[in-house]
C-alpha cells in the first residue's frame, strides 16, 4: 500500500510539480462528498454574453449592410460574376436579405454557383435533421428514466446516464440505441445513393458533359513516349484528341512571377507621378509655378518641373546606392525579363525529363475519358498513376506534377509524419482546455486551486463556460492551413487532391482533439480526486466512478455548440474582419486601379477540407452522446440551424468557392458521420460492462456487428459508383446527342412528380386516408431506390428553367485549347500597364512612353477625381475595364 501511495505521489509531482505532498495528502485523505456541479452556470454563463454579442452583431450587420455592398451582397451586381448567376436584388430594406434566404431555393446555388456549395447546405440539413429526429426519439424517453435513475447527480447532470443505478432501466437506452443509430445508418445510406445518383445526372448533362475538363484525364508518371502526339492513339485509344505535356521550369516561372511583380511596381510608380503633378497643378491654378500659365497641362511644364516630381529610389543591386528614375529603371528591368522568358520559352523542351513525366490527355466524350481514367493502361507499376479527371487548370499544382515515383512517395510519407505529429503535439492544449471545463471539480481538493472558490459564480461560470469552447475554437482554427501547406509543399497535384486530404485529416483531428481529447480531459477532471481517493482502498469502485462521472463531459460541449452556434454564425453575418481590412487597404495601400480592381473584384472563397470535418465532428457528438446525454442533440440541431442560415446568406451573396471536388466532399462526409455511431455504441458497451448490465450489453454488441456488417457492404457496393460515372450514363444519347432516350425518364422523387411511385402512394394515401402532403415525403425517403436514381434526378434538375443543358454548353477557340493545360508560364503575356486618367494628361504621356518601350498600356476604364484619389469603373460592363477578361467554363 505505501508503495503504491509513493508511485502515484511521484507520478503526480512528475505530471505537475505545482502539486505539493499536500495536495496529494488531501486527495488521499479527502471525505467523499458529491463533487458540486456547475452544469447550469456554465451554460448560463457561456449563453448571455453570446447572445448579447449575436444580437449586437446582427443588429450591426443590419443597419450597414445596404452602404458597403462590396462586403455584404458582391453576388449580386459584382462585374466579374456573369449576370445569369447573380443572386436576384431584393426590396431595400433592413432585413430584405431575410426575404430572399426565405424565398430563394437552395437549387438556385446549385445551378449558379457549384455542386459542391449547394452539397454543403444539403449536407447541414441532413445533420439537423437527424439531431431532430433524434430528439424526438430520445428526449420523451430518456430525460424522465434518466431523472428518475435513482442516482444523487444534480442539475443538467441529473438528466443524463450517469444518473442511473437501476440496471433494468438502461435497457430503455439499449433500445432507442437501436432505434435511433438504425435511423442514422439508414439517413446515411440513402443519402449516399441520392448523391450517386446526382453526380451521375449532374456530370452527364450535357452542358456538364461537354466541357473540356469532363473530357481531360491527367496522368502523372507518363512514360516519356506518351509526350509524343503520334504515339496519342496508340496509348490512349482512337478516341484520344490532344495531349499536353506537363511542362514546369521553376526559373521561367520564376522570371515570369519577378515581372509580373514589376510591373505592379511600375504601376505604383507611375501613380504616384500622376497624383503629384495634379496636386502641383492645382497649386498652379491657384498660383502660378514660372512659365506654366493659369490652365496648365502636363506637356506644358518645365522639364526640370517634371524631373523634379517623378520617383526615384535608391539601387539595392550594383551599383548599390545609385540613384534612380523608378519608372524608366522598372521599364528597363521588364524589357530584360520578358527577353529572358522569350528565350527560356523556345530553348525548352517538354521532352527532357526522367521519364516519368506528367500530362494531360483530352478525349472525345465524357464516355471516353472515363473509360481512360477507369482501365489500367500500362503494366508499368508506377505508369499513367495516379491518374485524376475534372481538374481546371486553374487547380493545378505545376511544381508538383514532374516529381518522379519514388520522391513523390517519399514525399507523401514525409507529409503524413508532419500531419501526425501535427495531430499529437495539439493533445497538450486541448486537453488543458478540457480540464479547465471541469475546474469546479477540482478547486475543492486541490490547494493551489483553491483561490478559486473566492471567484464570484459568474466568473466561475465564465471559466468554466465561455472560455474553454472560445479556447477550442481558436485552437482549432488554423489546422486546416497547417495541413493545407504540408500537403502542397510536399507533393499534392491539384488543389482539389489537397483539399480532399485536408478534409479527411482535419476530421481525423476534429474527433481526436475537440470530442475525445476534451470529452477524456473535461470527465475525467470530475472523477480524478475520487479515483485517487478509492484507487488504494477500493479498486474495484474506480470502474463505477469512471461510469459516473464521465458522461459529465457532455456539459462542455452543450456551451461549445452555444458559442459556436452564436458567435461564429453571427460572425459569418457581419464578417467584420473582410470589411475593416477592405476599408483599411483601399484607404491606405490600394493606390492602382488594378489594386483597386483586385480587392473589390476577388470575392471571399470557402475552404470545404476546413467546413466539412467541423460540422461533422458536431454531429458525431451528439450522436455520441445521444443515449449518455440526450440534451445534446437538441443543443447541436440549434447551433447547426444557425450555421444553416449563416452559410446559407454567405453562399447566396458573399463567398465564392475556389474549389469544386464534384461532391466527393460530400460523399466523405457522409462515411465520417457513422464515427459518431461507432463511438456511441463502444461507449454504451464500456458503460453497460462498468454497471454490470448483462441484457443491454448483448444488445449493444449485436448492433455493433451489424453496424460493422452494414459499412463494409455499402462502402464495397457504394465506393465504385462514387469515384466513376457508370458507362451506361456517359453513353446515353442525351450526351452524344443522338437523340432522345427511349426509356421515359422516371420522376422526381424529391419534388414528388408523377411516376408509378407517385400513384402507388397516392394509393395507399387513398387506402389509409393520409393526406398525400405528408405521406409523399415520408414515401419518397423510404424509397431510395427510386427516388435516387439518375433519371429521377435528371427530371428533378431540369424541373427549373433556368437549368438549360443544351443551351449551356461551352465552346472554345483553337487558340484556347492549346493553352488550356499548358503552364501559364510558357504562355502568359506581359500584364498590360494601367494607369489613371487625369485632367493634366499625364497618364496620356505615360502610355506613349510605355508603348514606345514596347509595353502594353492604356488609361480607359480609371480616373483621378477631383479630391484627387484614383477611381475606376466599377460597372464594367461596357468593356471598359481593360483588365477584365471573359471567364471560360473549363
Amino acid at each position: 500500500m505505501r508503495t503504491s501511495r509513493m508511485a502515484i505521489q511521484a507520478a503526480m509531482k512528475a505530471s505537475n510539480p505545482a502539486f505539493t505532498s499536500e495536495d496529494i495528502l488531501t486527495l488521499f485523505t479527502m471525505d467523499k462528498k458529491k463533487p458540486r456541479s456547475a452544469s447550469l452556470a456554465s451554460i448560463l454563463s457561456a449563453f448571455v454574453p453570446t447572445l448579447l454579442t449575436a444580437m449586437l452583431f446582427i443588429a450591426v450587420f443590419a443597419t450597414i449592410r445596404h452602404r458597403y455592398p462590396k462586403i455584404y451582397a458582391p453576388r449580386t451586381f459584382i462585374s466579374t460574376i456573369p449576370e445569369k448567376d447573380r443572386t436576384p436584388k431584393a426590396r431595400q430594406s433592413y432585413f430584405d436579405w431575410a426575404h430572399t434566404l426565405w424565398t430563394i431555393p437552395d437549387k438556385f446555388i446549385l445551378y449558379h454557383e457549384s455542386l459542391d456549395a449547394y452539397l454543403f447546405l444539403r449536407f447541414l440539413r441532413t445533420l439537423i435533421f437527424i439531431c431532430v429526429v433524434g430528439v424526438c426519439l430520445t428526449w420523451p424517453i430518456l430525460l424522465p428514466t434518466n431523472a428518475s435513475g435513482g442516482g444523487t447527480s444534480t442539475e443538467l447532470d441529473k438528466i443524463s446516464i450517469g444518473n442511473v443505478s437501476d440496471k433494468k432501466k438502461l435497457y430503455a437506452h439499449a433500445i432507442l440505441a437501436w432505434l435511433f443509430f438504425s435511423f442514422v445508418m439508414f439517413t446515411v445510406a440513402r443519402e449516399r445513393l441520392w448523391l450517386i445518383g446526382l453526380r451521375q445526372a449532374w456530370n452527364s448533362a450535357k452542358s456538364n458533359a461537354k466541357r473540356l475538363s469532363s473530357r481531360t484525364v491527367m496522368f502523372l508518371s507518363a512514360p516519356r513516349e506518351a509526350m509524343e502526339e503520334g504515339n496519342l492513339r496508340r496509348l490512349f485509344g482512337e478516341d484520344s484528341v490532344r495531349v499536353w505535356p506537363a511542362k514546369s521550369s521553376e526559373k521561367l516561372e520564376s522570371l515570369v512571377a519577378e515581372r509580373d511583380s514589376l510591373i505592379e511596381k511600375l504601376e505604383v510608380a507611375e501613380i504616384s507621378l500622376i497624383l503629384n503633378v495634379n496636386k502641383k497643378g492645382k497649386k498652379a491654378r491657384r498660383g502660378s509655378i514660372g512659365r506654366i500659365g493659369n490652365d496648365p497641362t502636363y506637356n506644358s511644364l518645365p522639364d526640370s518641373f517634371k524631373q523634379s516630381l517623378r520617383p526615384t529610389h535608391r539601387l539595392k543591386t550594383p551599383p548599390v546606392g545609385k540613384q534612380v528614375d523608378s519608372i524608366d529603371w522598372l521599364r528597363q528591368r521588364i524589357k530584360e525579363k520578358n527577353a529572358k522568358i522569350d528565350e527560356l520559352r523556345q530553348s525548352h523542351d517538354s521532352r527532357e525529363g526522367h521519364g516519368a513525366e506528367a500530362i494531360f490527355v483530352e478525349f472525345s466524350s465524357l464516355a471516353a475519358a472515363q473509360k481512360a481514367y477507369q482501365q489500367v493502361a500500362s503494366s508499368g507499376v508506377f505508369a499513367l498513376t495516379p491518374r485524376f479527371t475534372g481538374i481546371l487548370p486553374s487547380e493545378v499544382v505545376w511544381k508538383n506534377l514532374r516529381l518522379p515515383p519514388a520522391r513523390r512517395i517519399s514525399q507523401d510519407g514525409v507529409a503524413l509524419t508532419l500531419v501526425i505529429l501535427t495531430i499529437i503535439f495539439w493533445f497538450i492544449p486541448i486537453a488543458i482546455v478540457g480540464a479547465i471545463s471541469n475546474v469546479s471539480y477540482l478547486v475543492d481538493h486541490v490547494k493551489w486551486l483553491r483561490f478559486l472558490n473566492n471567484l464570484p459564480d459568474v466568473v466561475m461560470g465564465l471559466l468554466t463556460g465561455l472560455v474553454p469552447p472560445l479556447l477550442t475554437s481558436l485552437l482549432s482554427k488554423y489546422v486546416p492551413n497547417i495541413f493545407r501547406y504540408i500537403f502542397k509543399t510536399f507533393g499534392d497535384p491539384t488543389n482539389t487532391s489537397t483539399e480532399i486530404r485536408v478534409l479527411k485529416w482535419y476530421y481525423v483531428f476534429q474527433v481526436v482533439h475537440v470530442f475525445l481529447v476534451t470529452a477524456v480531459a473535461s470527465g475525467s477532471a470530475a472523477a480524478i480526486p475520487q479515483i485517487v481517493s478509492e484507487a488504494a482502498e477500493n479498486p474495484t469502485s474506480v470502474p463505477m466512478i469512471l461510469a459516473k462521472n464521465l458522461p459529465t463531459s457532455s456539459n462542455f460541449f452543450l456551451t461549445y455548440f452555444i458559442v459556436q452556434g452564436l458567435t461564429s454564425s453571427s460572425d459569418n453575418l457581419l464578417n467584420y474582419s473582410d470589411l475593416l481590412s477592405y476599408l483599411f487597404y483601399d484607404r491606405f495601400f490600394d493606390k492602382t486601379p488594378r489594386q483597386k480592381f483586385q480587392i473589390f473584384t476577388s470575392l471571399t472563397g470557402i475552404a470545404w477540407g476546413k467546413v466539412f470535418p467541423k460540422y461533422t465532428n458536431f454531429v458525431i457528438i451528439a450522436i455520441s452522446y445521444s443515449c449518455i446525454a440526450p440534451l445534446v442533440l437538441g443543443f447541436a440541431a440549434a447551433g447547426l440551424a444557425m450555421f444553416y442560415v449563416s452559410y446559407r446568406y454567405m453562399l447566396l451573396y458573399t463567398v465564392e468557392p475556389k474549389i469544386d471536388t464534384k461532391g466527393h466532399c460530400y460523399t466523405l462526409a457522409l462515411q465520417q458521420i457513422l464515427t459518431g455511431v461507432y463511438i456511441a455504441e463502444l461507449a454504451l458497451i464500456g458503460f453497460f460492462g462498468l454497471r454490470s448490465a448483462t441484457g443491454p450489453s448483448v444488445l449493444l454488441i449485436i448492433l455493433l456487428v451489424v453496424t460493422v456488417l452494414y459499412d463494409l457492404i455499402m462502402n464495397k457496393y457504394l465506393a465504385p459508383l462514387e469515384k466513376y460515372i457508370p458507362a451506361d450514363v456517359t453513353t446515353s444519347p442525351e450526351i452524344s446527342g443522338d437523340g432522345d432516350e427511349q426509356t421515359p425518364l422516371l420522376a422526381s422523387a424529391e419534388e414528388g412528380e408523377a411516376s408509378p411511385q407517385h400513384s402507388h402512394i397516392r394509393s395507399l394515401g387513398h387506402r389509409a386516408h393520409v393526406p398525400e402532403k405528408i405521406l409523399d415525403p415520408v414515401a419518397r425517403f423510404f424509397q431510395p431506390q427510386i427516388a435516387t436514381s439518375h433519371r429521377a434526378l435528371k427530371t428533378w434538375l431540369a424541373q427549373d428553367p433556368s437549368f438549360d443543358a443544351d443551351s449551356d454548353v461551352p465552346e472554345y477557340s483553337e487558340e484556347q485549347l492549346e493553352k488550356a493545360y499548358l503552364n501559364p508560364a510558357f504562355w502568359s503575356e506581359c500584364p498590360l500597364v494601367w494607369l489613371a486618367r487625369d485632367e493634366m494628361g499625364v497618364s496620356k504621356a505615360e502610355v506613349r512612353e510605355c508603348e514606345r518601350e514596347g509595353l502594353r498600356a492604356s488609361d480607359e476604364g480609371a480616373w483621378v477625381d477631383e479630391r484627387g484619389r484614383v477611381r475606376w469603373n466599377e460597372e464594367g460592363e461596357d468593356g471598359s475595364v481593360p483588365v477584365l477578361g471573359k471567364r471560360v467554363r473549363w
